[in-house]
């Protein structure tokens, strides 16, 4: 038998001896032999050691990709050396799902960002996409926190391409001469093609107002009805929400009044409402990293408004405020239309005269009031 270092154990023939009589009553013996392995050759030897490298290596593929969290994984790989060693491999790492990718801010350290960064150079593009985003907005690292971001891009990875598509929206990392308004459209555009229902409800709001595109009203509106229509069959296609689970939750109400509180905002506008939909890891890591700074991204910057988004300013009035009350801002239309009918609806009052702290009024710009719709919520 060869092991896992190429050595073949020696083997020891023990000999038995057996005596029985004939029929003719004569004494006769038999010899019997019998092959075993060396205890003292082999040592140690455990059944561990002679598995090859590829099963075992397909067996990490299989845990990195179904890990629910990175201590899942992480934990197997403290086992012992060999599979510290074959846990690292390109191919394990470029399974890895997103849920084994997402690292808690406050346990952020050296280790965790060269594990990201060996999970996306091995091309992984989940990786690409959270330590692109990490870098982009957390370690203010604009050049690569891109490149990662478009790396995940190019292989049609939609969270990234929205992302980028609001870096061009708002110039972000740069001036506010370095929007890009129809690059921006462009990247909504293919996103929403792959079903991503934030980039088809920014869309429809880019068509109706005319931002970046030519304007269409009747074509906007379409896409605001497809991505309420999306994000309700996200929820029925919901592999952890069986059918007889969505009653306590999804209701019908006849009358279509807002009801404040943790449901999904724009599905209440056909008087349905459900949970919002779970926030990508990369997403949980923004929130909580500034959480843990006081919520302030820097001085005289600000967060969007929008409880799911978590976005920062790059630079001083990136984001466009509130035109009715001043107090809110958002890094998108989509963030505006959402955090009205979730909170901002009911929190919004008018005034005569906003400014910032610094004197001024507006910054890049203004967005108006919600008009509620029964077909769409319309940013005017």
């Amino acid at each position: 038998m060869r092991t896992r270092r190429g050595v073949y154990y020696s083997k020891v023939e023990i000999c038995k001896l057996k005596r029985r009589r004939d029929i003719a009553g004569e004494e006769e013996i038999i010899i019997r032999k019998r092959s075993r392995t060396s205890s003292a050759t082999a040592g140690n030897f455990e059944f561990f050691n002679g598995l090859p490298d590829d099963l075992i290596v397909s067996i990490l593929c299989k845990l990195s990709s179904t890990a629910g969290s990175p201590s899942d994984f992480i934990s197997a790989l403290l086992t012992c050396r060999r599979l510290r060693g074959l846990g690292l491999h390109r191919v394990v790492l470029s399974k890895a799902s997103p849920k084994s990718l997402a690292v808690k801010a406050k346990n952020w350290s050296e280790s965790s960002h060269r594990f990201l960064k060996q999970c996306a150079d091995a091309g992984n593009i989940e990786a690409c996409y959270t330590l692109g985003l990490i870098r982009f907005y957390c370690l203010q690292n604009r050049g690569s926190g891109a490149s990662l971001m478009a790396k995940a891009a190019i292989s049609s990875h939609a969270p990234a391409l929205y992302a980028l598509a609001l870096i061009q929206f708002n110039g972000s990392g740069g001036t506010k001469n370095g929007k890009d308004l129809r690059a921006g459209v462009a990247l909504c555009a293919r996103a929403a093609f792959l079903g991503h229902i934030d980039a088809v409800r920014e869309l429809g709001h880019c068509l109706q107002d005319g931002y970046g595109v030519r304007q269409n009203i009747i074509e906007g509106r379409r896409f605001l009805i497809q991505a309420n229509a999306r994000e309700l069959a996200s929820v029925f296609s919901s592999a952890t929400s069986p059918p007889h689970s969505l009653r306590p939750w999804l209701t019908w109400q006849s009358h279509h009044r807002h009801v404040v509180g943790s449901r999904c905002s724009l599905l209440s506008d056909f008087g349905c409402t459900v949970p919002p939909p779970e926030a990508h890891p990369a997403t949980r890591f923004l929130a909580e990293w500034f959480e843990l700074r006081g919520g302030v991204p820097g001085q005289g910057l600000r967060l969007c408004s929008h409880a799911g988004c978590s976005r920062p300013e790059t630079r001083r009035h990136e984001f466009r405020r509130c035109s009715v009350c001043g107090t809110v801002n958002y890094c998108s239309r989509a963030c505006q239309a959402l955090d009205w009918k979730l909170r901002h609806k009911v929190e919004c009052a008018p005034m005569e005269r906003w400014i910032d702290d610094d004197g001024h009024g507006e910054g890049d710009g203004e967005m108006a009031g919600v008009e509620e719709d029964n077909d769409a919520v319309v940013v005017s």
